[in-house]
């Protein structure tokens, strides 16, 4: 995709610009909730997950409940890109939900991260970190079995250096960009359990 890039900009002449594509967002806030208004706090969090998931470009997002002797919820959402998630946080419909927080919270923290980087951040509130790597590996093992079925028999005459760079940039791009996104997903229960 990025040869292809650079082969435009080069034929579309000196003073193009190239943009480069959109990556993901995954913002989690971090909220200690007064032990009184935790059920309030639910509620509230229901609702605005609830009118996050009906704008332009969110990908999902959760509600992530604390542990024993904890009141620390995680609110994670995932956009499309950042202009999604700008359109959301400056949104009139959230910023009058955010005017119930001082009487509920004590502490409030935010944390954004872009693209790849989210796939190596460990959530807010993890499950047990063996069920992650079964995950990963079921997942490697899945993109690595499709490669040496589809692609690898067509660049054999490759050199072998070349062959695994071929293959270490698909495996980390799909694992980063469609594997692993999908399937955390989809296990997202498995693999936080007590959440």
């Amino acid at each position: 995709m990025h040869v292809t890039t650079r082969l435009r900009s080069r034929f579309a002449g000196p003073g193009s610009v190239t943009v480069p594509p959109a990556e993901p967002v995954t913002v989690t806030v971090a909220r200690v909730v007064r032990p009184d208004q935790r059920q309030t706090f639910e509620r509230w969090a229901a609702d605005i997950l609830a009118l996050a998931a009906t704008f332009p470009g969110n990908l999902g997002a959760t509600l992530l409940r604390p542990g024993p002797h904890s009141s620390e919820y995680h609110l994670v959402y995932r956009f499309r890109d950042g202009e999604s998630l700008a359109r959301w946080e400056r949104s009139a419909e959230r910023q009058a939900a955010l005017r119930h927080m001082p009487e509920m919270v004590d502490e409030e923290r935010y944390a954004r991260v872009d693209g790849l980087e989210s796939f190596f951040t460990r959530p807010a509130s993890p499950g047990p970190r063996w069920r992650s790597a079964v995950l990963t590996i079921a997942a490697v093992f899945l993109i690595t079995s499709t490669l040496q079925l589809l692609v690898m028999p067509h660049v054999t005459s490759w050199p072998w250096p070349m062959r695994l760079l071929l293959s270490a940039c698909i495996v980390v791009v799909l694992l980063g960009y469609v594997v692993m996104p999908t399937v955390t997903r989809l296990f997202s229960g498995w693999l936080r359990p007590g959440r």
